[in-house]
């Protein structure tokens, strides 16, 4: 049998327009014109041996054997990426000093990390894991380099807004469908019991954004659990004390989302992600960490958009 090689660019041109959600868009950002991309088109599936779009109303949608294709093309992708830093840029040197949610210490720092300091290995790491304001504060002033953090309002200047997030309610994964509340509990939610919630100490954004739901809901509700840690949270959560109100990244499988009307809560509002960059001049070490991260960002994204 023939052995393929499929041709990267065309790889890149394919994975663009998906992600851009068009092949006109991806034509624009690689600088080729949409003829160009349209024989790419064709020439991968050719090289595929099996159509990779259907018809799906008035544009296209991806076959199963286009699925399969895209994860792969971006894993070719990935690694080829990572091979032309790891060649030119071994030498780079210095340190970067990277602020983060609690969120994101598990669901995106191992694989960001691990792919930065194989091609990167003489760069040196400073982590902080904070809450919002104190990583704004840190990155405004020159003390760490970028900062991946929550927000309600507009960026500053020296920020970027990256996605928007759906906030839920979470609570214990053993409840099975719905909140499935115990007749005690029922009895007591009918009588107008309070909700607990399990949150995060003061100041929290998201603790405010829940609380201002119920409030607006005419829902009574109470910290029945704080902690400054978010991993005492999510345990809090799934042992049953109450509540919590988080975005679906970083979720532990012990856990799971609610559905509003279900539960008979209000729907929350989505929540910025911004990543804030130092107003000094930053160096080749630093932007390189900057382009895994929102890479990272983006997949994640898509992950809680597919659910």
């Amino acid at each position: 049998m023939r052995q393929i090689s499929f041709d990267l660019d065309v790889l890149r041109t394919f994975t663009t327009g998906i992600d851009l959600g068009s092949f006109a868009k991806a034509a624009d950002r690689l600088g080729r014109s949409t003829s160009a991309v349209s024989a790419q088109l064709k020439k991968l599936e050719e090289q595929a041996g099996a159509p990779i779009f259907r018809k799906a109303g008035r544009g296209l949608a991806l076959t199963e054997a286009g699925q399969t294709l895209l994860g792969y093309a971006r894993r070719l992708l990935e690694l080829n990426d990572e091979t032309a830093s790891a060649v030119r840029g071994i030498e780079l040197e210095g340190e970067v000093r990277l602020g983060l949610q609690e969120d994101f210490g598990e669901a995106l720092l191992s694989s960001v990390l691990g792919r930065f300091m194989r091609a990167h290995p003489k760069v040196r790491i400073e982590v902080c894991v904070a809450r919002s304001s104190d990583l704004r504060e840190r990155v405004t002033m020159g003390r760490i380099d970028l900062a991946l953090l929550w927000e309600s309002s507009a960026p500053a200047l020296n920020g970027e807004r990256v996605a928007d997030l759906p906030l839920c309610w979470i609570g214990p994964a053993h409840n099975g469908p719905g909140w499935n509340l115990s007749a005690e509990e029922q009895e007591l939610a009918a009588a107008g019991a309070p909700v607990s919630l399990v949150l995060l100490d003061a100041p929290c954004l998201l603790r405010d954004m829940a609380s201002n739901a119920l409030d607006a809901a005419g829902i009574a509700w109470r910290h029945a659990f704080t902690s400054a840690s978010l991993s005492a949270l999510w345990a809090a959560s799934a042992a049953g004390l109450g509540l919590t109100v988080r975005t679906p990244i970083g979720m532990p499988a012990s856990l799971r989302i609610l559905d509003p009307q279900e539960a008979g809560l209000p729907r929350l509002p989505a929540i910025g992600l911004s990543l804030y960059r130092a107003q000094t001049i930053t160096g080749p070490a630093v932007n390189r960490l900057e382009e895994l991260l929102l890479q990272a960002v983006q997949e994640a994204v898509k992950r809680v958009a597919a659910g």
